[in-house]
């Protein structure tokens, strides 16, 4: 890693793990195997806050821990990169027990419980399964009638404002997560784990 951190993917170590690899990986990893419209690719890093905006929508009094895991759901891609659903799902359980150790040690690093209580697990679920729908028609030339044969069409209980859905250069995205990081922990001088 940038850091000099060096992560062990058999073994994660949270003591391993620094927000600013994490941030730098996504922003450099592609959503939709780079198969998006724009100038830049969509990015993971981009994804992350397109999830955390949509739980936001849905939950507007998310507590800083469940907007946390909402940043990070897809964390452990910084290291190991995005894989389209269809193809993760013909891989050995060795990937996704590979998997399932990173983000067990990047919740550890950052306060959260090493395995998200469900209720947290399908708030998150939503707000991605909303993102991939939203992406796959605003950036990867799905027809929404398309888009929903494999995506369920969001019920969105108001707009997406900004940018969220533009592709943007990897500083612009690695900048715009770690400010995201730093305004979901500024005020939690202690995380406590979601229920």
């Amino acid at each position: 890693m940038l850091s000099g951190r060096r992560l062990d993917l058999l073994d994660p170590s949270p003591l391993d793990i620094e927000i600013e690899d994490i941030a730098h990986g996504l922003a450099r990893t592609a959503r939709w195997n780079g198969q998006t419209r724009g100038q830049h690719i969509f990015s993971v890093a981009q994804h992350t806050l397109l999830v955390e905006a949509l739980l936001l929508l849905h939950e507007p009094d998310a507590s800083a821990p469940l907007r946390l895991a909402a940043l990070l759901h897809d964390a452990a891609e910084y290291v190991i990169g995005d894989l389209i659903s269809p193809f993760k799902a013909m891989l050995s359980g060795d990937y996704r027990d590979a998997e399932r150790r990173i983000m067990a040690a990047v919740h550890l690093r950052f306060g959260l419980p090493p395995t998200l209580a469900p209720r947290i697990t399908r708030a998150i679920k939503q707000a991605d399964a909303a993102a991939a729908f939203l992406e796959a028609v605003n950036l990867a030339g799905f027809s929404p009638a398309e888009a929903e044969r494999y995506f369920p069409r969001p019920d969105m209980p108001g707009p997406i404002t900004g940018d969220l859905l533009a592709s943007w250069s990897a500083t612009k995205a690695t900048r715009r997560f770690l400010e995201q990081f730093e305004r979901i922990t500024r005020d939690a001088s202690r995380l406590v784990p979601p229920t």
